[in-house]
């Protein structure tokens, strides 16, 4: 799934080349295979009321809630993109053909496999296009007026975003605090605590700040609580700088790979040498609740008593 790095690489994308066009049509195909819910454009009715509200509109900016793009219009309305475990948003030219649409040109909007499921698309007013390409079909997108999307039912239990400058290291410490037996990674991947942060970027947290991914808070010692806050805001931001992480399917706007991936230590690297100078020990894979969890347990150790308060 996107998370923050991804989700923020995106929004800068549709700022870059998409903010000032008007939308002149938009089409889907999620509404001919299934709906869940009434409030997102899988239901045929609301894809109908849907675009009513965005044709003739202007895109007029973009933002980030958490793992949301939020694509602002100048009717005071915006559009709302949970991209969720398979989606990510493109611009570029395409064509229709048979009944779906690909693009017009060779590169990897058209030639990269991942970029090829296309079931969304904006068609904009310099004859370019923005497109949701989802594989799973899992994306969901509304429309929200723009002075109470923080109150949306899809934004309202949202916790502080993890990179926001009003989350200081107290208030950070206060969270911990408040759920003293929660496992640290479960508390780091909860948007209803942290926004923004998925499986892949607090694996990278945990080993930078030597924390086991099963540590419960209460046995945190203050230094391990500050040095989860650096990592925390360190790799989150190495993450944007790098455009993100295409370990999976995620592509930036056009198309492209971000470059995160390769700078992981921990996640997805199960059985090799961890790369912590003076280490030597051994990346391992859990399970939690459903999720999996990289770690080295030679410098991550798990700490039954601990002085966090």
């Amino acid at each position: 799934m996107p998370e923050l790095p991804e989700v923020q690489t995106t929004v800068n994308g549709i700022k870059k080349y998409a903010k000032g066009l008007s939308i002149r049509d938009v089409w889907t195909d999620y509404n001919s295979s299934f709906h869940a819910g009434k409030d997102n454009i899988k239901n045929p009715k609301y894809f109908k009321k849907f675009k009513r509200e965005v044709v003739g509109k202007k895109i007029i900016g973009a933002e980030r809630i958490g793992k949301n793009v939020l694509i602002n219009l100048s009717s005071d309305k915006t559009i709302l993109v949970h991209m969720k475990m398979t989606g990510h948003l493109l611009y570029g030219a395409y064509e229709k053909k048979g009944k779906t649409w690909a693009a017009k040109s060779a590169g990897p909007l058209r030639d990269d496999p991942f970029n090829r499921f296309v079931h969304l698309l904006f068609v904009l007013s310099n004859g370019k296009c923005l497109a949701l390409s989802d594989m799973r079909k899992f994306a969901r997108v509304s429309i929200e007026k723009t002075k109470n999307i923080e109150k949306s039912e899809h934004l309202k239990e949202n916790g502080p975003d993890a990179v926001d400058p009003k989350l200081t290291l107290g208030k950070f410490v206060e969270i911990l605090s408040s759920k003293p037996t929660w496992p640290v990674k479960k508390i780091l991947m909860d948007p209803s605590v942290i926004l923004g942060i998925g499986n892949i970027y607090s694996d990278e947290m945990l080993w930078h700040s030597g924390i086991h991914p099963l540590q419960k808070t209460k046995g945190l010692s203050p230094q391990k609580a500050r040095s989860l806050f650096v990592s925390m805001k360190n790799v989150l931001r190495k993450g944007m700088s790098f455009g993100g992480d295409s370990m999976s399917d995620y592509r930036n706007i056009l198309g492209k790979e971000g470059k995160f991936q390769l700078r992981h230590e921990a996640y997805q690297r199960t059985g090799e040498k961890c790369r912590k100078k003076g280490c030597g020990g051994i990346i391992e894979r859990i399970k939690m609740g459903g999720r999996s969890a990289h770690f080295c347990s030679k410098h991550q150790k798990l700490v039954k008593r601990g002085r966090f308060h």
